[in-house]
């Protein structure tokens, strides 16, 4: 049993106490102070406390952030309270006013079911009054009677109970508690049991809190101080305007009003913009400085006169000039630069053109929006860049009105301004990723800025005047064109850029990609170089790309560890071989992909189209014995599950003709699988690749390993056209295909895809499954089918290009 004298009164208790953790507070002996109890093992706690002698053990969280706080999150030393009034409220916490008695100190914590306790040992405390002790009371005493003036939160009564205590622990604790201080130096004054040394902490804590405090107050006078002379600045402008007045002066001749006539006067603005700005600056003249209405005033006549409306710079004049920069820039990218070159042609020839809008359309990484940087180089115009991705207020656009505060102009005109010139090449990034929503529609805002027609007179809803936008080199990229709304993309020129070949990619890291690194990594000095076989062991083994985006990526980390290698005194690789790339990269990241060889018995390679390039997809058909029953796997999407159906619909229907065992289809369970499952799959362009893959496993006949297809099939066997073909036959190029089946109806789309496509792979148009099948099996006998709407006498379609030699 632990025993303590308090007021005179002897109180028992045993040594083992409930306990109920605090959060952000120390209660200090002697204090009477209200709690709030929410959690439930605290009010557990408190439970149990009610039932027996009312004495409880508190002590602090060591963060207060902690819902259920272990021994580990306490403090060992607290006070040892008694509970002296309990109030129970409506939503189930516990209102309790509780007096500290003495400090103490954890010897064990003791986990239970329902709450957590201690058995406690008293703290005795060092009470020795000497000098020292009596020189830091009297100094703490000042500085709490300083703090309480200063802070305004503690009340009179408080200091006057304070300054009266001889006491000097009960002295000690009380100012503590009315102390606004750190927790941390809180716990350390309950820890101290000497009293000198309690109010060494105390002065140090009371001193940093002064500082705060004075400074808050300066900070407060200041800014009384700057109040009244605003109001004595207002008062004074209104006497000298009504003097002025009186003396027959208007006042028009402030060093800012003249600025601004002198602006608007050199600004070259049209007619209506100058009137505007005009009448906004007679409205500025007759308003108060101070007036929160001639702030907005006077930054909407400071837009108007930066705008360049009648600033321009000179395009390059020789054609031949502007295509080496172009050529000097980019490898390939033929039919935007041809677009470009005719747009100059055009300007030399009428000296005066509407600016084309063009839309760049390709995966990510081949070059889009450092097109655009090139272009205004090539032109010796200015550029400026806007990121239109997750834009969904038309305000973006169209800028804001005047009406709101903190109004400003769209970003059309504000990248005008920036570039100083109203002929700037102006790239519009990523129009494929804007949204809208309660705000507005941004992509129909768009629609008068890329409108030949219409942008020569757009209305900034900021300025509200008119401006001509016709000279402006519109240049927009998108990764897709689908979600780009019908009415925009019909106002832009749609130039699809198509992923790049192997070849392509070694040109453009030989050319571009290793001197930029090398430069960047301070390795100029050093003779580093790449083999070609390097380059294409890192485009095959460690990217899987249609752009050169990670491409430059590895080589920039190949560069870095030979700079660490010349920063370390090591050998430096001035070489870079094959081996040399996989010792830097590591194991290759990407197998290849090309087409399986073996094993093609219900096996069929399809070509998909995906927002970042073209990829090879493989049609897998299982035959077991069951019911008939189809299943489809591979996480396919409605139109492509209606693909599947058709195809078997279509072998069901001519199974005679293909060979299949019609008694054996009944009894024939038919398993249709498209791997890597976890990524999604639809379209309907797999459907000639679904019915060669069942025909295929239903027949027993294995496929042609180097052949990709790519189609949509009706039931009566007809191939109908799809899109996507130029990122679809370079990934067939790249996965080393030789033969492709397209429809015969994308023959236009043939003349778009690039030489080397053309030149490697042998095309076949075909217009029905049996020329498919034709394609895709050996010694395939055409004339035991029939095709619907198809002459028995057609034959496959010749090559379209010679087959690429072996």
């Amino acid at each position: 049993m632990l025993r303590i004298t308090h007021d005179d009164e002897i109180i028992e208790f045993s040594e083992k106490l409930p306990i109920v953790p605090l959060r952000d507070l120390v209660l200090f002996p002697r204090m009477i102070v209200p709690l709030l109890v929410g959690r439930p093992r605290s009010v557990s706690a408190l439970e149990e406390v009610m039932h027996g002698d009312k004495m409880m053990f508190v002590v602090t969280q060591r963060e207060a952030e902690t819902q259920e706080p272990t021994s580990d999150d306490l403090y060992r030393v607290g006070a040892v309270v008694r509970v002296l009034q309990l109030l129970r409220l409506p939503d189930g916490t516990m209102k309790v006013l509780v007096e500290g008695l003495s400090r103490a100190v954890v010897k064990r914590f003791i986990r239970g079911d329902t709450y957590m306790s201690a058995r406690v040992e008293l703290v005795d405390e060092q009470a020795e009054r000497s000098v020292e002790t009596e020189a830091l009371m009297r100094s703490v005493a000042g500085q709490f009677e300083e703090y309480v003036q200063l802070s305004r939160k503690i009340p009179q009564e408080v200091l006057a109970s304070v300054l009266s205590m001889d006491d000097v622990s009960r002295f000690t604790d009380t100012v503590a508690t009315h102390l606004s201080g750190k927790i941390e130096d809180k716990q350390q004054i309950l820890e101290t049991p000497d009293v000198t040394g309690r109010l060494r902490i105390l002065a140090r804590a009371l001193s940093a809190e002064l500082e705060i405090l004075r400074l808050e107050r300066k900070i407060e006078n200041q800014v009384r101080e700057q109040l009244q002379k605003s109001q004595k600045e207002f008062y004074l402008h209104q006497q000298m305007k009504a003097i002025q007045e009186e003396l027959g002066q208007e006042g028009d001749g402030a060093p800012e009003i003249v600025e601004l006539e002198k602006a608007i006067s050199e600004a070259n603005m049209s007619e209506e913009a100058e009137k505007k700005a005009l009448s906004e600056l007679d409205r500025l003249k007759k308003m108060s400085p101070m007036s929160p209405e001639a702030t907005v005033v006077r930054t909407y006549i400071e837009w108007m006169t930066t705008v360049p409306w009648d600033e321009r710079t000179t395009d390059r004049e020789s054609i031949q000039a502007v295509e080496d920069i172009l050529e000097e820039d980019h490898y390939g990218l033929k039919k935007p630069k041809e677009r470009i070159l005719e747009y100059l042609a055009v300007l030399k020839l009428t000296s005066k053109v509407k600016g084309p809008i063009m839309c760049l359309v390709g995966p990510p990484g081949v070059g889009k929006t450092s097109l655009g940087k090139s272009v205004a180089r090539a032109l010796d115009r200015k550029f400026v860049r806007v990121s239109l991705g997750g834009v969904r207020d038309e305000a973006e656009i169209r800028g804001h009105r005047r009406t709101y505060i903190g109004s400003m102009p769209g970003r059309i005109i504000q990248g005008l301004r920036k570039a100083g010139s109203k002929n700037p090449v102006f790239l519009l990034d990523e129009i494929d990723k804007m949204s809208s929503d309660f705000r507005g529609d941004p992509a129909a805002a768009l629609l008068e800025v890329l409108d030949p027609e219409q942008n020569c007179a757009f209305n900034d809803h900021y300025l509200d005047v008119d401006f001509d936008l016709s000279e402006v080199m519109f240049i927009t990229t998108a990764n897709v064109l689908h979600t780009i709304p019908p009415a925009l993309e019909d106002r832009m020129e749609v130039i699809r850029l198509p992923g790049y070949l192997i070849q392509e990619k070694l040109h453009i890291a030989r050319k571009f990609l290793v001197p930029k690194q090398i430069e960047a990594n301070g390795l100029t000095d050093v003779d580093v170089s790449f083999s070609n076989a390097a380059l294409v062991r890192i485009i095959e083994d460690y990217t899987r790309e249609s752009g050169v985006r990670n491409l430059e990526r590895e080589i920039a980390n190949i560069c870095r560890k030979i700079a660490k290698e010349h920063a370390v005194g090591k050998r430096v690789t001035k070489r870079v071989s094959p081996q040399a790339v996989k010792r830097f990269l590591g194991m290759a990241r990407f197998l290849s992909q090309e087409v399986e060889v073996e094993n093609r018995v219900g096996v069929a390679t399809g070509l998909a189209w995906t927002s970042v390039g073209g990829e090879i997809l493989t049609v897998e058909v299982l035959t077991m014995k069951g019911d008939g029953h189809l299943t489809l796997t591979g996480k396919l999407g409605e139109v492509m599950q209606e693909s599947a159906k058709a195809a078997l619909s279509y072998a069901k229907a001519h199974a005679s003709e293909l060979g299949i065992d019609e008694d054996a289809l009944a009894t024939t369970d038919i398993h249709i699988h498209v791997p890597e499952g976890a990524i999604p799959k639809d379209g309907p362009s797999a459907g000639i690749a679904m019915a060669t893959a069942l025909v295929s496993a239903l027949t027993n006949r294995p496929t042609v390993p180097d052949v990709a297809m790519t189609g949509e099939i009706t039931l009566g066997g007809k191939v109908l056209p799809i899109g996507g073909l130029n990122e679809k036959a370079v990934a067939a190029h790249r996965a080393r295909v030789k033969t492709l089946v397209i429809p015969k109806r994308n023959e236009k789309d043939v003349a778009e895809l690039p030489k080397e496509v053309k030149r490697d792979l042998d095309i076949r148009l075909v217009g029905c499954l049996d020329e498919v099948l034709a394609v895709a099996f050996e010694n395939w006998v055409p004339e035991n089918v029939k095709c619907a709407e198809v002459p028995e006498e057609r034959r496959p379609e010749p090559p379209l290009t010679p087959a690429a030699p072996n």
